[in-house]
């Protein structure tokens, strides 16, 4: 050994997985590799069959999750030259709730010949929004009862959560729920290929499972309201027992050693969320921070302080006690598109003549857009958007809702558009900061992370003016990973080299830039007149003046669905006998 210390943390993403290999003593960035998935998001056909999903179906293959740590741990050992024997600690971080289906010893069905051409044998990414209907069934249900955990939760349980996934297994497809002897998160699963432990963390478990410290789970006689088949899930399918943050979920195995290079033996974290393990990145752990989490969608998360009475706050994704740091109150707030709604509008809804014009000036189309929408004024446009192009996490809960644009004409240009979809993002997230502060936890401070501020300065200085906030911004480009790797040196302890608690940690391994987003005065004064204008349509649209939205979609899935049996009729009477010999004869 060298005398220094090293952690790998791991940031599995909906399109790619990355590892980053820290130097525990200051956080410094050593080595970094990005490996994208082969299978990405599986949206529109199960990999290597014509089997088509149905509307809002999102999975993922789980062997992609194994090839990122075949592929970018070896790549940061190789990058780095630091010898294996200094790394002491491995943290991972995943989206939420990502989970699938496996057997006793952790194989997913989606591996057995038997299940592979079964999308519910597949990994449900967190976007998969397709249990709508055990979502809304499940509140129904908890409100008809009297049950009070939905008051943890804003008084809804999102579609993207653990139960409402698990109960649309069993509703659509018994048979894959029979054969599943375990119902896990990707988080857990993929630290369980690392420890040969099944493992689960608190965090998920709190802010996707309905589990809370004081309470555990649901009681089983809530299950079977929802259904008799589901009264025994969480004893046959998941576990009462969860390891809370930054402990030990076990030591890496001889095979996993093999994958990643690294020594057998050296501690592996219990696992975490991708949004939730960026806070201590911030370098400080203090109540009152929102740390906004900014790529595909956007995850807030903060701590608070510990208080007699839960604080009831609409529409929040939980509040778990240790869900973020151990010991202090979590709070999850987010918008389920942000960076997706960006790049939606790049790919379709962009005249040739930009292609062609940051072509001819080397640039990439979201960075023309971003020049030509730093040239507008606040409000000069005319247009406003509401940013629900896919759903609304908070603080409606709602993935029915879809995305609306007004005031365009026919002098309307792209880069008005693009420039109306970021403040449309940016009004959401001070309907979130607004709606915590009114329910008594003050939002004090914001700083951002992830790809977004990387890459986006005008998107940054239209959430400091919408919400009237300085917005700092974290020193790495890879906070999700470095939080990880954090939590990997406390998982070491002290003795190995690493930390004693994850409050250490930050101190030492996080931090942010000098630099800051101020807002500008006069364009704060403009865009409170168009957030009160994004408030109309947001209660009018969102909260069922008109659920215009809704009944659009539901005409969508009836239109695709009967098309959908149309189709599988004709190809059922095509392979036929007695079409086949028809054909023959013809």
């Amino acid at each position: 050994m060298t005398g220094r210390t090293y952690a790998i943390g791991v940031d599995f993403g909906s399109e790619s997985g990355r590892a980053v290999l820290v130097d525990i003593a200051n956080g410094q960035e050593i080595a970094t590799a990005v490996h994208s998935y082969a299978n990405g998001v599986i949206d529109e056909a199960l990999p290597g069959t014509d089997i088509r999903l149905e509307p809002d179906w999102a999975l993922q293959d789980p062997n992609d999750y194994l090839e990122v740590f075949k592929q970018t741990i070896p790549a940061v050992m190789q990058q780095s030259g630091v010898d294996p024997a200094d790394v002491i600690g491995l943290g991972i971080d995943f989206t939420a709730c990502t989970m699938l289906p496996t057997t006793t010893d952790g194989t997913p069905l989606c591996f057995l010949p038997e299940w592979r051409n079964h999308p519910h044998a597949w990994v449900k990414l967190w976007k998969h929004h397709a249990a709508q209907d055990e979502a809304n069934k499940l509140n129904q249900s908890a409100r008809d009862l009297g049950y009070t955990f939905l008051d943890r939760y804003g008084g809804k349980i999102s579609s993207e959560w653990f139960f409402p996934k698990a109960w649309q297994i069993l509703d659509e497809a018994p048979e894959v729920y029979a054969a599943a002897d375990r119902l896990i998160e990707a988080a857990d699963w993929v630290v369980w290929q690392l420890t040969g432990v099944e493992t689960r963390n608190e965090c998920t478990a709190g802010y996707k499972a309905i589990w809370s410290k004081s309470e555990g789970f649901p009681p089983n006689e809530f299950f079977k309201a929802l259904d008799p088949r589901l009264e025994h899930i969480v004893d046959e399918k998941m576990s009462r027992t969860l390891a809370p943050l930054g402990s030990k979920a076990g030591e890496l195995t001889p095979q996993a050693a093999e994958w990643t290079g690294l020594r057998p033996g050296i501690a592996v974290a219990v696992a975490n969320v991708d949004a939730h393990v960026t806070l201590p990145v911030t370098g400080t752990i203090e109540p009152g921070t929102m740390v906004l989490i900014m790529g595909t969608s956007t995850c807030d998360v903060m701590v608070g302080e510990e208080l007699q009475e839960l604080p009831d706050v609409p529409g929040m994704c939980g509040v778990v006690d240790g869900g973020i740091v151990p010991g202090m109150l979590g709070y999850e707030a987010g918008q389920s598109g942000v960076g997706d709604i960006f790049a939606w509008f790049v790919e379709h809804g962009v005249p040739p003549e930009y292609h062609q014009a940051a072509q001819q000036r080397n640039l990439s189309l979201h960075t023309m857009l971003e020049e030509e929408a730093a040239k507008l004024k606040p409000g000069e446009s005319g247009l406003l958007a509401l940013d629900w192009w896919n759903g609304n996490r908070s603080t409606l809960v709602d993935v029915d809702l879809s995305g609306l644009l007004i005031g365009m004409t026919l002098a309307t240009k792209a880069p008005e558009i693009y420039r109306a979809l970021i403040e449309a993002t940016a009004y959401g997230t001070r309907e979130i900061i607004e709606t915590l502060n009114q329910s008594g936890v003050p939002v004090r401070r914001l700083v951002a992370a992830g790809g977004l501020p990387e890459r986006n300065q005008l998107l940054m200085q239209i959430y400091a003016d919408v919400t009237q906030h300085e917005i700092s911004i974290v020193r790495s480009p890879q906070a999700p990973a470095v939080g990880s790797a954090m939590h990997g040196a406390v998982a070491a302890g002290v003795e190995a080299g690493g930390y004693g608690d994850i409050a250490t940690a930050a101190q030492h391994m996080g931090g942010l830039r000098s630099e800051t987003f101020r807002p500008i005065p006069e364009h704060v004064k403009v865009y409170d007149r168009l957030f009160a204008e994004y408030k109309t349509l947001y209660d009018y649209f969102g909260r069922g003046q008109n659920d215009v939205m809704k009944r659009l979609r539901a005409l969508r899935r009836e239109t695709l669905s009967a098309a959908g049996k149309a189709e599988e009729a004709r190809l059922a009477n095509a392979a036929s006998p007695d079409a086949i010999e028809q054909q023959a004869l013809d």
